[in-house]
């Protein structure tokens, strides 16, 4: 939950939409989530799966690509966003959290899909992305109707202007980064070329 701007010392009343059935439900979900990530690692870990070199350095890739967001987003919160209840001090709406609303759960869910990819259960993926998108949704709608309990209009305008899982402008971006990507891939395979003259 991103918190940076103090609100009064006197408890917020809620707000219709931490009221709201699926915000109660979330607000479980939340109070639970260091067990949400328990299917994520038993079925890769069960389930049958050919592991390879390949799969390793993507999947590991994948994973330090979710850390990275992680990281990023501690970075702007500190540890405020590791509590368990309604009390939140400060809203934080700047560094990664700018760009997005929910920048450590999309973190977790890139991380959990390149443990995936390691474990080789690509039947699994579909299944993680839905199991992921019906828990985070109900926990980022009890974390909304929070902020909004406390902090009103400031986080009803943040909410406006900042995308909750997507950021705006990565299509201009990766349209602006289409040469980089085209030398990326030139690179690689005068290196795969040379790999094989060796």
């Amino acid at each position: 939950m991103p918190t940076d701007a103090t609100p009064s010392e006197t408890a917020a009343p809620v707000s219709p939409t931490e009221a709201s059935p699926a915000a109660r439900v979330g607000a479980v979900l939340f109070r639970n989530r260091s067990w949400l990530p328990v299917p994520f690692v038993v079925v890769p870990l069960l389930a049958p799966g050919k592991l390879s070199a390949a799969q390793w350095l993507i999947g590991a890739l994948i994973v330090a690509l979710g850390e990275a967001m992680r990281l990023a987003g501690v970075a702007a919160a500190g540890t405020v966003t590791r509590r368990r209840s309604r009390d939140v001090q400060r809203l934080v709406t700047y560094g990664i959290f700018s760009w997005v609303r929910n920048p450590l759960y999309i973190g977790n869910f890139v991380i959990w899909i390149g443990f995936g990819v390691v474990s080789g259960v690509y039947w699994f993926l579909p299944m993680a992305l839905a199991l992921f998108g019906v828990e985070y949704a109900l926990i980022v709608r009890y974390e909304e109707g929070v902020l909004e309990s406390i902090f009103g209009d400031e986080y009803l305008a943040y909410k406006q202007r900042t995308p909750r899982w997507i950021p705006r402008h990565w299509g201009e971006a990766w349209r602006s980064e289409i040469s980089s990507f085209l030398q990326y891939a030139a690179l690689a395979i005068l290196f795969a070329v040379k790999g094989r003259l060796n």
